[in-house]
């Protein structure tokens, strides 16, 4: 907690980094880039016009590719959704805050890109999923507390018609296509900051296209003439109707999704058209990914190994695209591998701001072309049986919007995050792999395998092991990786915090 307290307080004075107050003084508004972080909600790497999908139409993000900077090679920092979302907040593994699954909560002491960009001048407002704690008004961890001047918020996930909490007040229920909502709330929050003359990080994380699904009629009609042999198998997903599991063809599945991505799709539309009509689109950087790759129920074209939960590409390999007008006139590719651990000091270089004094995962990913100098760790973490005290007060835990997806009975979300006092050698354990520029080693990817070596420039698929072929390689990369876990569980033991 100390450390927190001497960074932010840094941060908010800005007399001994960097210049701050000076740059915010001397810099107005229009002369700063703004920010809009977009993420869809199990929205997996090939689910794009773009990306060569043979039936999904997102002209939107089609277009954004086409003119903006596109990460062909971008990854989710965790292969399910809370531990990606708590690396784009913090340009950190989510195991260093114990962030280690979907219902883990980030941790109060965390420094986000919020709290740095708020006392560097910013408006900071967060729509949508937010997934990393109870979006109420009590909770340590609520996007308040993580740094957002205005949040209209959910605890998990969404469909039609939703429900948020704003700034942390009582459930409300917005009627129409969740994304569109998101968008318009957004835009109205964008007009503030621009009307107060600031610049402006506006987090969208929607709801789509994350199970059950449900579609416009509009959206669902595009895809009623989907082969009839496209998606044939049967597929497990929760009813909208009862919360609980229930099997249907999987085509049928696939067409409300696609509408849902599609909607999600227009939506990003119209922000690209209403920061065109307030005069800020060309100093605005839109940053749009996935949060982990395709769920199983959607698994139908996906060209690598697994799918979401799995640390082979398929489960977190992302779209990743960047569309900002006064810098990319022209279409560019990065081909180094970037993470969503690189936003904070992405957006931290840009905006000339110092990031937190505490171990990073992420780097500038605008620093960066055909390679990368740091390697990429992922890490399902498996912790042991062991009781632990939570490191919250349970009741502050406590989730209150409601979702279709029952759990143990109840329509909402409850959260937790445990404390770990010392490192033992079972904390290594769980799946984990490490990237440097084309080689990947993989550690206990399946119960059959213990280590494995792909060079992902010739076999992105994964389906050759050279392990034995490249003993060096795979020694020195085990090495590697080794020395960045316990990086991590120094951090997980709260060192950072002292």
């Amino acid at each position: 907690m100390a450390l927190q307290i001497r960074v932010l307080t840094v941060l908010c004075i800005g007399a001994q980094i960097a210049g701050l107050s000076t740059i915010c003084e001397q810099s107005p508004a229009a002369e700063r880039t703004n920010f809009v972080l977009l993420m869809g909600d199990d929205h997996g790497w090939d689910e794009t016009g773009y990306n060569g999908h043979p039936y999904l139409k997102t002209p939107v993000l089609d277009q954004m590719a086409s003119q903006g900077l596109r990460l062909d090679h971008f990854y989710s920092h965790g292969s399910s959704c809370s531990p990606t979302r708590a690396s784009v907040m913090t340009g950190r593994h989510p195991n260093r805050c114990g962030t280690f699954t979907p219902g883990c909560s980030i941790r109060p002491q965390e420094i986000t890109i919020a709290h740095l960009l708020s006392r560097a001048g910013y408006a900071c407002g967060h729509f949508g999923k937010w997934h990393l704690g109870p979006v109420k008004d009590s909770s340590p961890t609520n996007p308040g507390r993580m740094g957002f001047k205005q949040w209209l918020s959910h605890d998990n996930f969404f469909e039609l018609n939703p429900v948020f909490s704003r700034n942390g007040g009582p459930p409300t229920q917005y009627t129409g296509e969740s994304s569109e909502i998101l968008v318009d709330e957004a835009m109205k929050f964008i007009q503030e900051a621009n009307r107060s003359q600031q610049p402006f990080l506006v987090v969208i994380w929607f709801g789509s296209p994350h199970e059950p699904y449900q579609g416009l009629p509009e959206d669902l009609a595009l895809y009623k003439s989907l082969p009839q042999s496209f998606g044939s198998k049967t597929v497990s997903l929760t009813s909208n109707e009862t919360g609980s599991q229930i099997k249907r063809p999987q085509r049928d599945v696939l067409i409300e999704r696609f509408a849902e991505i599609t909607a999600m799709d227009r939506a990003i539309g119209k922000l690209r058209n209403g920061l065109g009509e307030s005069g800020c689109r060309d100093q605005t950087m839109i940053w749009y990914c996935g949060d982990n790759g395709t769920p199983p129920e959607a698994v139908a074209t996906v060209p690598f190994r697994a799918q979401k939960g799995s640390i082979y590409e398929g489960g977190i390999r992302v779209p990743g695209i960047i569309e900002w007008p006064s810098q990319y006139q022209q279409p560019k590719t990065i081909k180094a591998r970037a993470v969503t651990s690189d936003i904070l000091p992405t957006l931290c270089e840009i905006a000339r701001i110092p990031t937190p004094d505490r171990p990073l995962d992420g780097m500038n990913l605008l620093s960066l072309d055909d390679t990368r100098p740091k390697p990429i760790g992922f890490w399902n973490f498996r912790a042991d049986n062991r009781e632990r005290s939570p490191y919250i007060a349970p009741e502050l835990q406590e989730g209150t919007t409601p979702l279709a997806k029952k759990q143990n009975g109840k329509a909402t979300r409850n959260f937790r995050n445990d404390r770990f006092e010392s490192i033992d050698e079972v904390h290594y354990q769980g799946a984990r792999a490490i990237i440097s520029n084309q080689w990947k080693l993989v550690v206990d990817g399946t119960k059959q395998s213990e280590q494995e070596l792909f060079d992902l420039d010739k076999d992105p698929k994964e389906s050759l092991d050279l392990s034995s072929q490249f003993p060096a390689v795979a020694s020195r990369l085990a090495a590697e990786l080794r020395d960045w876990q316990t990086s991590v569980l120094n951090s997980l033991i709260e060192k950072d915090y002292r």
